[in-house]
């Protein structure tokens, strides 16, 4: 088992929520303060820092105009982590890649984090959540395609190494791809990608890459992982999944009471219940399948636009799995639980900041996890992996 220490770096100081119809996309920039979001940078540059100090490898991802997660530019901040840590792992979770026009650049700055890092980065790619479509200018409609095509065009740009070549694809067209630095992981840097269907984890099971899922739960995230060990054996890797294959991001805190550990669960819930959005944001035309979007007609729930109501509460969230919160016993148990009932997964992604939760009150919790909860976990769930498994990993799903 493998942790993360993951920040939306969230800039919470908005007005009432009741006065903009969204937080995402149309909230005016107007209302962000820049020398608070400087001082929010500092703090949150400093609890990655310290979760490294504990043991915790450290994470982040990127999202574009909303409060909810003010790091639009991922490998900017991912640069800066990768000078200033010594030893973590560096997960970007990660490059929206069907919404960039230029795959080759993002290979290259994936390529010079990891020699800046001295090879410490892990590359994820991720689809893009809805909300981005209309600020990224781009197209709902084969945003998978995109997707696949421009992962395999940046492999190639890591992998090639005997001067220029051409890509001509059905959505990307580049001369000359040369890239200067290459990465120091060698083939590659591990990749992820996270999904929230079955049909996309059976794809990113058959590429050999590691999957991760986000606020899932129970039942959908036993589905996901299922689609991906089905994909992974249909594509011949096996028929055993290594279990360092598969990730959950969760909403995590762990307090030395139950007291504690309730009060800053309710600051964490910020992330959802802050979460105001539109239909015509978070369902745009041609973003999910006509099937999906009959199913949710009838009453279906999209992880992706929305959360339910009942996640809004502590005991809502805990119960549904996408928040694990209470004492060290008590998150213990809750997170083997999930894992149990899921079938496992080798990394454990922990939104342990968001909103309102203060800087004492984020690094209590990072630390209480890391030191009363992270050692019981690695010792019932070590890591399945053999020396050397990973660069086989990496050489299949090129």
């Amino acid at each position: 088992m493998r942790a993360w220490h993951f920040s939306e770096t969230a800039y919470p100081y908005l007005p009432p929520a009741d006065s903009y119809p969204s937080i995402r996309v149309s909230l005016p920039n107007r209302i962000y303060d820049p020398a608070k979001g400087a001082a929010l940078y500092d703090r949150y540059i400093d609890e990655w820092l310290i979760a490294e100090d504990e043991g915790v490898e450290i994470m982040l991802n990127e999202h574009h105009q909303t409060a909810t997660c003010v790091d639009p530019g991922a490998p900017l901040m991912l640069a800066a982590l990768a000078r200033l840590s010594k030893k973590a792992r560096l997960l970007i979770l990660g490059n929206p890649i069907a919404n960039r026009r230029q795959p080759v650049r993002v290979a290259e700055e994936m390529a010079m984090v990891d020699v800046l890092s001295h090879g410490r980065l892990e590359a994820g790619f991720v689809r893009g959540v809805p909300y981005e479509i209309l600020p990224a200018n781009s197209n709902p409609v084969r945003m998978n395609e995109r997707h696949w095509e421009a992962l395999d065009l940046i492999v190639k740009c890591w992998t090639r190494h005997d001067g220029p070549f051409s890509h001509e694809g059905r959505f990307f067209h580049h001369r000359s791809i040369n890239i200067w630095p290459r990465p120091i992981q060698q083939p590659h840097p591990p990749i992820w990608v996270s999904t929230t269907s079955t049909g996309g984890a059976a794809q990113v099971g058959a590429h050999g890459y590691i999957q991760a899922t986000f606020l899932t739960g129970f039942d959908t995230t036993k589905r996901i992982y299922e689609g991906y060990r089905r994909g992974w054996r249909e594509a011949g890797l096996g028929q055993d999944v290594p279990i360092d294959r598969l990730a959950y991001a969760a909403l995590i805190y762990v307090g030395e009471t139950e007291a504690k550990a309730r009060a800053g669960a309710e600051k964490l819930l910020w992330y959802i219940t802050a979460n105001k959005v539109p239909p015509h944001f978070s369902n745009p035309p041609g973003y999910v399948p006509v099937a999906m979007n009959v199913q949710l007609a009838r009453g279906a729930h999209n992880v992706v636009s929305a959360f339910g109501t009942k996640q809004a509460t502590v005991e809502g969230a805990i119960e549904a799995g996408t928040m694990f919160a209470g004492t060290p016993d008590q998150v213990f148990q809750q997170i083997k639980n999930h894992w149990d009932y899921v079938g496992g997964y080798g990394h454990l992604l922990i939104m342990g900041q968001a909103g309102f939760l203060e800087h004492d009150e984020t690094v209590h919790g990072i630390r209480m996890f890391a030191r009363e909860v992270y050692p019981r976990l690695k010792e019932i769930y070590p890591n399945t992996i053999v020396s050397g498994t990973s660069e086989k990993l990496n050489a299949a799903a090129d």
